[in-house]
């Protein structure tokens, strides 16, 4: 109803509009009115009359608006001067050199300033240079050198007389003539510039004495922006071509080198914060300004354009630790090297790629230190985008830069080189990539990139990385992924066997020749031996970044040797890798169901791939036949197949489960039935012989492990549904070509509640119960609102049961607040309502026993359960600053959003509980956290409702 309202008044305006200026016949009535409406001190008046004036002044034509000329002038400049409102600073909105905004008036009445003037050129224009206001405050420039003895009241007068000049210059070529003609000169007087003759070179040095004056800086810099505007408009109208021979262009090419000279002042710079950013602004602006004629038209010659470059790299390189300066230059630049990309018969091209791409890329070397990393960065990405030719050079540059440290840490262990490393790389995957995949159709890069990364690994033979390996590991592995990720089938397939022949070289997993040979015994029993944290570190290093490449792989692309890839992944994922386990995920994600008669012999379909996976002596135990795999027509896996040797530990038994959750993962996604079988199996750590743990647990008797260790294989088991159902950022998703059935989250939720409950239900003992609740917490955690709502009324008792039995556990503290996140999103929608009311003093009860949860939450435990941008909304103290607040803080703000939300169920129903709220919420509002106070507010204010009622 209020969209239909809103267009129906707009079109009522384009109407009345249409019939305003419907004959000129209206005008002597028309446009006083209009003009009338002008005056008045309603902002939505002022706009309706500039755009009906607007309009009407072209449909009268020029001889029946020259009758209104003086009048209009003077609203007009009235409406100007009078609609600017400074701004607190320029950091904060940087494209405004004397500090004040322009709001919607002002932009109205300019746009109409420049139609008028170019309606009736001579006589409207004439009454803009001739007006006493205007010329008054151009001659009283002089009056205020410094930006600092500059009042208030003047700088909004110059700030408008400036943006008059500019609109009419930009009227037309006359127009633009006429004001330089009129101002000009006199600004040049007032900076203390003069002009070159033909006999002089203006590339020679010109010294500027003293500061500028600021205002004739500003005014001088709104006439250089007309006539670029004005330039360009006749480029893309032939018809209005702008000549070298006009006297505006004439003159700036006599004034062109020291107006240069005099901007690159600017960029000295002062002590006062105040005084430099302004003039730096203004500066840079008019070099950004005078850099970007058109190529065709130029009033710069190449050698000060050229200078300009060479002194805006200069405060890239030199001035660092200036942020606002350093930004502005780095702005402009980048709008330079955009519009020099753009205009294709310029012949600067090159002059931009040799002083400022060359020059960044050469910034990049191990050994410079002029600026920071994270600078530099910044600073090549930006540039870089500006254009494709750019971007590949700098490519080029950035992955010398990466392996010149990565060489540097892998020979010397240089620690800052493997910082240095890190930071190239998450720049290469995070911007550069991006840049290419946007544009699409450069598959090179991301490929070349890959195929460099394995050269290197293979030439390299000396490894000497030690603290920072993890981190170093990890970049690489992302920015590989990505890099693979972004190839077709046909490059992937390329980079996986070049891939493989370098793993065939690992000492750690035997030789190309020998692994042919070698049963899978054989090799499980050569790599279990020694942890993954036992071998070489290139042997390390080659396989995690071969885990990265299958991770990225399409499911077109073809495996090559995939048993031997699937024995080396599951080797080493039982010594804690998780990445194996990932790439053991991916493959049986994307592996095809059956292998065609075309195939080559090392094809591998799913089925063959699980008989590999599940028929190794890894996941059973030597001296017990019943768990070893039962054989039959190959296409069952049994719960006792895959039902894991205690006799390897139970550290070994954890990185199985992960392994198994993993794997678990691949199949839910691209529903294959055969994941029952491994939830089932990951379910039974839970279910079988819980009289025994239990038991075991209270006498401390347990003959394989600690009570601790046994706990810790149940959680793992536990978790490992968090894994199944969650979504993974590392693999196993779209970006990295996963098979995604539509729909899997919601089946797996309706095949796994009642197997829960149940389990529940028959459960006796706390610690079943607990990691039963647990494994319930993760899979609604992560299921779908919708399929949660069919099920309300059953799932509500439970969540509030998970609620009360994970508050007595530290280490369920993420997982409870992932449990009230579903149980306010039942709260909050209507297809909910009926199963809440039912269930209202549980509910309520719980809730309010939850608001003094004592445990304590870290910061980083914040992130993991709730994101980085919903820690910033909530964790925020009054000054805006993040800080380390205790979980039940956290935990807080969504409870009261959930009493809250319960506040408009039926009264009758709520009203029992109204004391019990407001008591909670009062101790609330003493909390000294802002998000909980706000919230006990509004709940407080909410639930008074419900009591002033009755």
């Amino acid at each position: 109803m209020q969209i239909f309202m809103v267009y129906s008044g707009f079109l009522s305006c384009c109407f009345l509009q249409l019939a305003f200026a419907s004959t000129p016949l209206f005008e002597p009535f028309a446009i006083p009115l209009l003009l009338e409406k002008l005056s008045s001190s309603l902002p939505s008046s002022k706009v309706e009359s500039l755009r009906y004036l607007s309009y009407c002044s072209v449909m009268y034509g020029a001889d029946r608006m020259a009758r209104h000329v003086e009048t209009l002038w003077s609203s007009l400049r009235d409406a100007i001067f009078n609609s600017l409102e400074p701004i607190s600073s320029l950091e904060s909105e940087p494209l405004n050199i004397m500090g004040f905004r322009e709001n919607e008036v002002a932009t109205e009445a300019l746009l109409l300033l420049q139609k008028v003037v170019l309606q009736n050129d001579g006589l409207f224009l004439s009454l803009i240079v001739g007006d006493e206001e205007v010329n008054l405050t151009i001659k009283s420039i002089t009056d205020f050198k410094n930006y600092t003895d500059i009042p208030l009241h003047y700088k909004k007068k110059l700030h408008a007389v400036g943006r008059i000049l500019s609109a009419s210059s930009r009227a037309s070529i006359a127009s633009c003539n006429r004001v330089f003609e009129s101002f000009f000169l006199c600004l040049m007087d007032a900076l203390g510039l003069s002009g070159s003759s033909k006999d002089s070179h203006p590339e020679d040095d010109y010294m500027i004495s003293g500061r500028l004056n600021y205002g004739a800086l500003c005014l001088c810099i709104e006439l250089l922006a007309a006539c670029r505007y004005l330039v360009l408009g006749s480029e893309e109208l032939s018809s209005t071509a702008v000549s070298a021979h006009e006297t505006w262009c004439c003159m700036l090419q006599s004034f062109c080198h020291s107006l240069t000279e005099a901007f690159c002042c600017t960029l000295i710079t002062s002590t006062y914060k105040d005084v430099q950013n302004a003039y730096a602004h203004a500066g840079v602006r008019g070099l950004q300004i005078l850099a970007t004629f058109p190529g065709s038209f130029l009033p710069v010659s190449k050698s000060i354009f050229e200078n300009i470059l060479t002194r805006l790299m200069s405060v890239i390189t030199l001035n660092a630790d200036k942020a606002f300066l350093w930004k502005l230059s780095l702005k402009a630049l980048v709008e330079i090297g955009s519009f020099v990309d753009n205009d294709h018969e310029s012949d600067r091209a090159p002059s931009f790629k040799g002083l400022v791409v060359e020059k960044i890329i050469s910034l990049m070397s191990p050994g410079d230190s002029t600026m920071p990393l994270s600078l530099k960065l910044e600073a090549i990405s930006e540039i870089g985008s500006t254009s494709l030719n750019f971007m590949l050079a700098i490519i080029q540059g950035l992955e010398n830069a990466v392996f010149a440290n990565l060489s540097n840490s892998f020979v010397h262990g240089n620690v800052d080189s493997a910082e240095a490393t890190v930071e190239l790389l998450g720049c290469f995957s995070n911007k550069l990539l991006p840049w290419f995949d946007k544009i699409g159709g450069f598959e090179e890069v991301p490929f070349q990139f890959a195929i460099n990364v394995w050269d290197h690994i293979g030439k390299s033979t000396v490894f000497s990385i030690a603290l920072q390996d993890k981190e170093l590991i990890g970049a690489t592995m992302t920015t590989v992924k990505l890099a693979v990720a972004n190839c077709s089938e046909e490059s992937q397939s390329i980079i996986i066997q070049k891939a493989l022949n370098v793993l065939s070289s690992c000492t750690s997993f035997l030789s190309k020749e020998s692994i042919c040979g070698v049963t899978p015994t054989e090799l499980e029993a050569s790599q279990l031996n020694h942890g993954l944290n036992s071998f070489p570190c290139r042997d390390k290093w080659v396989v995690s970044l071969f885990a990265s490449v299958i991770i990225a792989l399409r499911p077109q692309t073809e495996i090559p040797n995939v048993k031997l890839v699937l024995h080396v992944f599951i080797t080493t994922l039982l010594s804690g890798y998780v990445p194996a386990a990932q790439a053991l995920g991916s493959i049986v994600n994307k592996l095809p169901l059956k292998t065609n008669a075309t195939d080559t012999s090392d094809s591998c379909s799913l089925e063959a791939a699980l008989d590999i996976i599940f028929s190794t002596s890894l996941w059973t135990s030597d001296d017990n036949s019943l768990l070893r795999r039962c054989r039959g027509d190959g296409n069952e896996i049994g719960l006792s197949c895959l039902r894991l040797s205690n006799s390897s530990g139970r550290l070994l038994e954890v990185h199985a489960i992960v392994g198994l959750a993993w794997i678990g993962k691949g199949l839910l996604m691209r529903g294959h039935g055969k994941v029952k079988d491994i939830t089932m199996t990951i379910l039974s750590y839970l279910l079988s012989d819980s009289d025994s743990v239990e038991l075991s647990l209270k006498q401390n008797t347990l003959k394989d492990g600690t009570p601790q260790d046994v706990l810790s294989l149940m959680k793992s088991a536990a978790d490992a549904f968090r894994v199944l159902m969650s979504d993974s950022e590392t693999c196993l998703n779209r970006r990295f070509h996963a098979v995604i059935r539509p729909l899997y989250k919601q089946r797996y939720f309706s095949t796994m509640m009642p197997i829960l409950l149940s389990s529940v239900a028959k459960s006796d003992l706390s610690i079943t119960r607990s990691m039963l609740y647990r494994v319930f917490a993760h899979i609604i955690s992560d299921t779908p609102l919708s399929a949660i709502l069919t099920e309300a009324n059953k799932l509500i008792p439970i969540l509030l049961d998970n609620l009360s039995i994970l508050s007595e556990d530290i280490s369920d503290k993420d997982v409870i607040y992932n449990v009230l996140l579903v149980l306010s999103g039942i709260l909050t929608d209507k297809n909910g309502q009926e199963a809440v009311v039912e269930n209202v003093h549980m509910i309520i009860g719980r809730l309010l026993g939850l608001i003094s949860y004592p445990h304590m939450m870290t910061i980083g435990q914040c992130i993991c359960a709730t994101g980085p941008s919903r820690i910033r909304d909530e964790l925020d103290d009054p000054d805006g600053r993040p800080v380390f607040s205790p979980v039940h803080k956290l935990i807080s703000v969504p409870i009261i959003q959930c009493l809250v939300a319960m506040s408009v169920l039926p009264h009758a129903k709520i009203y029992p509980m109204r004391t019990q709220v407001l008591r909670a919420m009062s101790n609330a509002l003493d909390d000294p956290k802002r998000a909980v106070r706000e919230e006990a507010v509004r709940c407080r204010q909410a639930w008074l409702k419900i009591l002033h009622l009755y």
